[in-house]
């Protein structure tokens, strides 16, 4: 799972490109690959287990990755370490400062070889074969290398990114194969696909070497990581004082005949999460009651009066035009409103209500999966999947609203373009009802006053978090069930920051 750096900032990889460019020529020739191997050299020194006899292999490609994986091998040669490097490349056709890496690995003594043995013992391995700049998928030798390394048993270090995983999306490249790293150290600026889509997965724990550049002189970063530090305000210890209205009311409108537990999954959430009374308003026939929560009010949606707390409306609604009148009718409300589901499903569907919802004045936060998104931009899965931060961004501005985009490392989008993605959570989450747990929430923190800003970065980070703790406790990932989820969600959100959650 991939980690946040202390530096939360995430740059694409067009933007750092731009800023090795300014940096190279205003600096000595050869200066950056000198700094990258030196911080790669240094990372790989720490991961060795002292005493280990087994040596390191590295393995380069034919640009400045290979250079920079090069000039790593020769520093730990010089340390003293057994290095063992596949060169992926002809030498004399590497870049020049990579075949000046090369000369020093040579001298010292580093071991060159055309193959290597999956089966012997290694004390590292690092993947320095490509970098952020590749356009296409690993095939051939490149391709079988990938799955050598993968099949390794030991520790993997990707230099910049894994190779063949797209560092803008964290998609692999053309669905082919990419590098399993247990570490990735990437420089400059941290990449936004070591830790969303599929980045996670290949990342591994993510390391931030910015080669001794000043960021703060190169312009704002395209987005954030999130950490609680970005919402603070979520944290602020309640007064002595309080009533059970200072924290506002959730309305949950859905649960169409046989998807009930939708609805009190989400309304069960918002009374957990802090509101100070909750509706859980069925489209369906109302139970008397709910036995687990007796402290929800249930309603019939078509009575409601919209008229005060938040609004969270979608769970388990269906489509029918009974369903699509109930979500035309919040849209005219008043209230802070979150979309989830189906009610996303029926914007999606219908230009009138898409206005409604783009024109709208109170504030929305919208929470598509992939497939919900790729239906409100007339997209597919694929599309959303492959530019998950710019589907996030498009939709917060067509919508006017903030944009939760669900998935591993989801993104959260505001109308003014500020990005962030989330860095909690794990596959406990894939499972059903997860998506009503995080509505709920938000609507929760809505209700108690927080911009959706603050509203969106606190619930998927909670939500995520709450997942991280259930693991780490032994429960799950396989078998978690959401409502699982709540007691924990609760832990999270009466944090103190002297305590770490994650």
């Amino acid at each position: 799972m991939a980690t946040a750096s202390a530096d939360s900032r995430i740059y694409s990889v067009a933007r750092v490109r731009d800023i090795e460019r300014t940096a190279i020529s205003a600096l000595p020739e050869g200066t950056l690959m000198s700094r990258a191997g030196a911080a790669t050299a240094q990372l790989a020194l720490s991961m060795l287990t002292s005493g280990n006899p087994d040596p390191v292999l590295v393995l380069a490609g034919p640009g400045n990755n290979g250079g920079d994986a090069l000039e790593a091998a020769a520093l730990l040669a010089q340390r003293g370490q057994r290095v063992l490097m596949v060169l992926m490349a002809d030498p004399q056709r590497l870049p020049k400062d990579a075949q000046a890496a090369y000369q020093r690995a040579l001298s010292a003594k580093v071991a060159f070889v055309d193959r290597f043995d999956v089966t012997a013992r290694w004390a590292l391995a690092i993947d320095g074969l490509f970098g952020i700049g590749l356009t296409r998928p690993l095939e051939g030798p490149f391709a079988a290398a990938v799955e050598q390394i993968n099949a390794l048993d030991c520790e993997v270090l990707a230099i910049d990114v894994p190779s063949g995983l797209d560092a803008d999306s964290g998609r692999v490249v053309g669905d082919a194969i990419a590098v399993k790293a247990d570490t990735t150290i990437t420089f400059i600026g941290d990449k936004p696909g070591l830790h969303t889509g599929s980045g996670r997965d290949y990342a591994g724990k993510v390391v931030v070497d910015t080669l001794e550049l000043d960021l703060e002189s190169y312009g704002a970063p395209l987005a954030r990581l999130i950490t609680p530090a970005l919402f603070p305000n979520v944290f602020t210890p309640r007064v002595h004082a309080s009533h059970k209205g200072s924290f506002g009311d959730v309305t949950v409108i859905g649960g169409a005949a046989g998807m009930g537990g939708a609805v009190l999954l989400a309304a069960r959430m918002a009374a957990m999460a802090g509101a100070g009374r909750v509706f859980a308003a069925f489209a369906g026939a109302p139970p008397a009651f709910d036995p687990v929560h007796p402290e929800l009010m249930c309603r019939d949606a078509h009575a409601m009066d919209l008229q005060q707390g938040a609004a969270v409306i979608g769970p388990g609604l269906g489509t029918s035009r009974d369903a699509h009148d109930l979500v035309a009718r919040a849209l005219s409300s008043s209230l802070p409103l979150v979309l989830d589901a189906d009610a996303l499903n029926l914007v999606a569907q219908e230009y009138g209500l898409q206005q409604r919802l783009a024109r709208r004045r109170a504030p929305a936060l919208l929470t598509p999966h992939p497939a919900e998104a790729a239906r409100m931009m007339g997209s597919d899965n694929e599309q959303v999947q492959a530019n998950r931060l710019s589907v996030a961004a498009e939709l917060a501005s067509r919508f006017n609203a903030c944009v939760i985009l669900k998935g591993s490392g989801s993104i959260v989008a505001a109308p003014d373009g500020r990005l962030a993605i989330n860095t909690t959570g794990n596959a406990a989450l894939a499972t059903a009802g997860s998506g009503d747990v995080l509505a709920g929430l938000c609507g929760a923190l809505l209700a108690q006053h927080h911009t959706t800003w603050e509203a969106a970065l606190a619930a998927v980070w909670l939500h995520g978090a709450a997942a991280d703790q259930m693991v780490a406790e032994g429960i799950g990932p396989v078998g978690v069930t959401a409502s699982e989820l709540l007691p924990y969600v609760r832990r999270c959100l009466n944090y103190q920051p002297q305590y770490d959650l994650h």
